[in-house]
């Protein structure tokens, strides 16, 4: 176990976009959800691994297709942000469906993350992943139905 710049790389680029919000938060307001504790803290904890874990736990780079894979993960994420700013900043945009996928900016950093252990052959990495998707896609479902409720 070392420090693996590529996993670092591979973070922060699939985190960085969620720094948006500071500087770009939603005109409108949440609508209210009731959080599960153990939930929060999966979520919470596994933005925490799925940050220094690839960092650390990485080894060299396998198969470049593993790496196009995050790559386009990466890309669609992006992409989704771009339809957040175009749309006005909406907070319903941030749990806007994109086609059968109920909440894509849930599922396509936790698709890159997985990805990424694959890549960089860490199964920490993985388990981080893992560990977010438990708390994270619970949550945004969530959010999800709640903020449809509304419109």
């Amino acid at each position: 176990m070392g420090f693996s710049l590529a996993g670092a790389a591979v973070s922060l680029a699939i985190l960085a976009p969620d720094a948006l919000l500071i500087f770009f938060r939603p005109v409108d307001t949440a609508p209210p959800i009731r959080s599960p504790r153990l939930l929060t803290w999966l979520e919470r904890g596994g933005q925490a691994l799925c940050l220094v874990a690839p960092a650390l736990t990485g080894q060299d780079p396998s198969d470049p297709w593993w790496l196009a894979a995050v790559i386009a993960c990466i890309a669609v994420y992006i992409a989704l942000w771009a339809r957040y700013l175009a749309t006005g900043r909406r907070f319903a945009t941030l749990y806007a469906p994109l086609g059968p996928i109920p909440v894509p900016m849930a599922v396509f950093p936790i698709a890159a993350f997985l990805l990424a252990a694959a890549w960089l052959g860490s199964g920490w990495s993985a388990l981080a992943a893992v560990i977010l998707a438990a708390g994270h896609i619970p949550l945004a479902l969530a959010s999800a139905r709640a903020t449809r409720a509304l419109l």
